[in-house]
């Protein structure tokens, strides 16, 4: 199975480019499941219906979120009307949405999808993402109920994401992390068997902070006083990822490697793609 997971998309400019270039990628590359995360989709800050539904349209099998999934109001709503929209599972029981589901590749595989959010710096502090984890494994196994598992780790701390990879390894397909809005250069098949990736970066303008106009965020390291509101940065977007070949036999990766496409950073596609 060819899996392709897109980062965090930041903005119009960022959502824009994915829009555009993921049915290409799709036919193209002859993916068979795409994953992409909006959380920062809407302004830099969350994600509405709208752009959830485009993503779907332009081919995303899934959307994934992390800290920022309730800033526009309009999500606690429609997250329970869309299957495909993923919020972290470890939020406290009676929240809104879901945080994992089966679905179904293009292949007819069956891919387990759950979006896990870190601790280590993060707010609000969810429970416990190890036990979340564990839960989810313990109802859907890796080749019992599922042909392949994708953990999304939206955090901060490289430490906490390489571990959780570590506490999935061999048990999951691919484990990758969000969050940071940079590319790591760390892509691996851990001894296990799982694909992992500290963070897939961004879908947005590299010319920025972290996919932000940069004024304002320079303005406060250096006044420590706010002049503005943070605006999402309107350059040409890059879009970020990382792609991975799965064993229809065992449901572990076979191949890694990340995905560049536009200015700015090296443009990169995986050799085994190609």
């Amino acid at each position: 199975m060819r899996l392709l997971f897109l980062g965090d998309m930041v903005g119009k400019t960022g959502r824009t480019a994915v829009w555009e270039r993921l049915p290409g990628l799709i036919a193209d590359l002859k993916l068979d499941f795409v994953i992409v995360n909006g959380e920062n989709a809407a302004g830099g800050f969350g994600i509405t219906e709208d752009i959830y539904l485009e993503t779907i349209n332009a081919g995303a099998d899934v959307v994934t979120t992390g800290n920022h999934v309730w800033d526009q109001k309009e999500a606690v709503t429609f997250c329970e009307r869309h299957d495909q929209f993923l919020r972290p599972a470890n939020y406290p029981a009676g929240t809104p949405g879901r945080g994992s589901g089966l679905y179904y590749a293009r292949n007819g595989a069956r891919v387990l999808v759950a979006n896990i959010m870190g601790r280590v710096f993060m707010h609000p502090e969810l429970d416990d993402p190890f036990k979340s984890a564990e839960a989810i494994l313990s109802v859907c196994p890796l080749k019992e109920q599922a042909d392949a598992i994708v953990f999304d780790f939206h955090a901060e701390a490289t430490s906490e994401k390489q571990c959780f990879g570590h506490f999935v390894d061999g048990r999951a397909s691919f484990v990758v992390g969000t969050h940071t809005h940079v590319p790591t250069a760390d892509h691996q098949i851990l001894n296990g068997g799982t694909a992992y990736m500290s963070d897939a970066g961004m879908c947005g303008d590299y010319d920025s902070s972290l996919g932000m106009e940069k004024e304002e965020p320079l303005n406060r390291f250096i006044s420590k006083m706010p002049k503005g509101r943070f605006e999402a940065a309107h350059g040409p977007a890059t879009i970020c990822g990382v792609g991975v070949d799965i064993s229809d036999r065992t449901g572990l990766a076979e191949k890694i490697a990340p995905v560049r496409i536009g200015p700015r950073l090296t443009e990169t596609l995986p050799e085994f793609w190609r």
